[in-house]
């Protein structure tokens, strides 16, 4: 339970009191008549293999406000497809699947590689990219939420709660992320964002002052949460990474269109845990050490786009100050953990520190050799300008690929 106490930049809504579902799901149900609302899956075909996506699948089920889900489906096969289109037929809600491997989508990627306008790099960006295209498209929705499709605690609770700031006609807000307490096997989780995310972010404030982007970055409880949602209009002109800087690229994006009074946080459970990645030290194209440089490569990006200059002096100083304030808040950790009955391993906490320090110097480094790196993947505006019937051609290609292979 929490209290009602505000604090930074976006205002922050509370699960202060448990309120009873049904009352929440009865009023989304009043507010879809005005705003309807949709829902983004992207998944990889392996987690239809695991039990988590199925328990989802059975939650959203009993969702009667929700009026259209699309499913963003990667590396999946020919045959793989056919499965996921019977894994999700029970779904009663309006769904598509986008197979982002099958040939027509494949093939406006193509046309979309010859203008520029593709995402360059294959990820949850790239899927999320196009499920928001086919949404746009599609014109069904107005409030649309985001989750992912590992998480093992998940109940509907959580989709309320999501979808009740952007979907509520009396609020003013145009994006909500949501918040929660990682905590598995009754440790501490949420590694990347506890142990990286908000050390660079205060390293970052230290070296450069306290520019007004950190300060509403440092307001969020969890920064790298897969959970958000947000007003439609907002997806035609949104800029993001494709690859694991997703989440951060879109709230810096987010500050960079709207005004804070129009971005909230909300907390969406309690507890909360999904698949945990493997920590791949020893490999820097995967697992938590691609994920901490690409975080803190779009970081670097988004504040050089405000007129922040970088080089190799303000990384070095950078790495020595993160190193300090991360080793600072493990104590800070430890000290939550242990009055909590939780475990903490500060000798893996700390290794961990030292990892994602080398990695905000190599993801330093990149930026700093490849100036002529695109970012974001363009907005669905600049898309649309380039290619006007661009959304009738992913929605038949959407088409296509379910009746050539249902």
């Amino acid at each position: 339970m929490a209290d009602s106490f505000q604090s930074g930049k976006v205002t922050t809504l509370h699960n202060i009191v448990n309120r009873p579902l049904q009352e929440l799901e009865n009023e989304l149900m009043s507010f879809s008549k005005v705003r309807p609302m949709g829902l983004i899956l992207p998944a990889l075909f392996s987690e239809l293999e695991r039990p988590a996506l199925a328990h989802i699948v059975d939650e959203l089920q009993k969702v009667k406000y929700l009026n259209q889900v699309v499913i963003g489906l990667d590396r999946a096969s020919e045959d793989e497809y056919r499965h996921a289109i019977n894994y999700f037929k029970r779904l009663p809600q309006d769904h598509q699947i986008l197979w982002n491997d099958g040939p027509n989508l494949k093939k406006i990627d193509e046309q979309l590689q010859k203008e520029g306008l593709a995402p360059t790099q294959l990820g949850k960006g790239r899927n999320v990219w196009y499920c928001m295209g086919y949404l746009l498209a599609s014109d069904k929705s107005e409030a649309i939420a985001l989750h992912d499709c590992d998480v093992v605690t998940y109940d509907r609770s959580m989709l309320a709660r999501l979808l009740y700031p952007v979907a509520n006609p009396s609020f003013r807000y145009q994006f909500s992320k949501g918040y929660y307490s990682r905590v598995a096997n009754n440790a501490l989780g949420g590694r990347v964002s506890r142990l990286l995310v908000t050390p660079l972010i205060r390293a970052l404030q230290n070296n450069l002052g306290n520019q007004e982007s950190l300060d509403y970055m440092d307001s969020f409880r969890y920064p790298l949460a897969g959970e958000f949602s947000l007003r439609k209009d907002v997806m035609n002109d949104l800029r993001i990474p494709s690859d694991w800087g997703l989440e951060v690229g879109v709230l810096m994006e987010m500050a960079r269109n709207y005004s804070t009074r129009r971005i909230c946080q909300v907390e969406i459970a309690d507890i909360y845990d999904h698949k945990h990645q493997e920590v791949s030290a020893d490999n820097e194209k995967g697992g938590l050490s691609k994920m901490s440089i690409d975080i803190s490569k779009a970081f670097f990006r988004k504040l050089a786009t405000n007129g922040t200059v970088f080089n190799k002096g303000v990384f070095r100083s950078l790495k020595a100050t993160y190193y300090r304030i991360a080793l600072d808040l493990i104590d800070s950790y430890r000290c939550d953990a242990m009055m909590n009955g939780l475990d903490i391993d500060c000798h893996a906490e700390e290794q961990m520190v030292e990892l994602f320090a080398e990695n905000i110097m190599k993801a330093g480094s990149h930026f700093l050799n490849n100036p002529m790196d695109q970012p974001f993947v363009p907005h669905w505006n600049r898309v649309v300008s380039a290619i006007p019937d661009i959304f009738e051609q992913l929605l038949d290609a959407v088409q296509k690929d379910h009746e050539l292979y249902s």
